[in-house]
């Protein structure tokens, strides 16, 4: 299951979510697509039915590109150290 990095804030606007790490001051902003998929890690869902939700969501992705931007996602927040498995 993912998880926030301890320190890492989250809110949720109206263009997607942002994140601020407390301890180096640095901030995120994710797009809602990116949000989506967040959301779903952070529910306690996997890759597999956050892509589900972007398929779902956006009727024009098909399941593979899904599936790769969601591994593209998780692999950027992972390795902003935002978020920990």
């Amino acid at each position: 299951m993912y998880t926030l990095k301890p320190g890492v804030l989250l809110t949720e606007t109206e263009y997607g979510m942002a994140l601020l790490d407390q301890k180096s001051a640095e901030y995120w902003t994710l797009n809602p697509t990116a949000a989506v998929v967040l959301r779903e890690l952070l529910d306690g869902h996997g890759a597999e039915r956050a892509a589900a939700v972007l398929v779902e969501k956006y009727e024009d992705v098909d399941t593979d590109v899904a599936a790769q931007d969601v591994a593209a996602i998780v692999e950027d927040l992972r390795s902003a150290g935002l978020i920990t498995l």
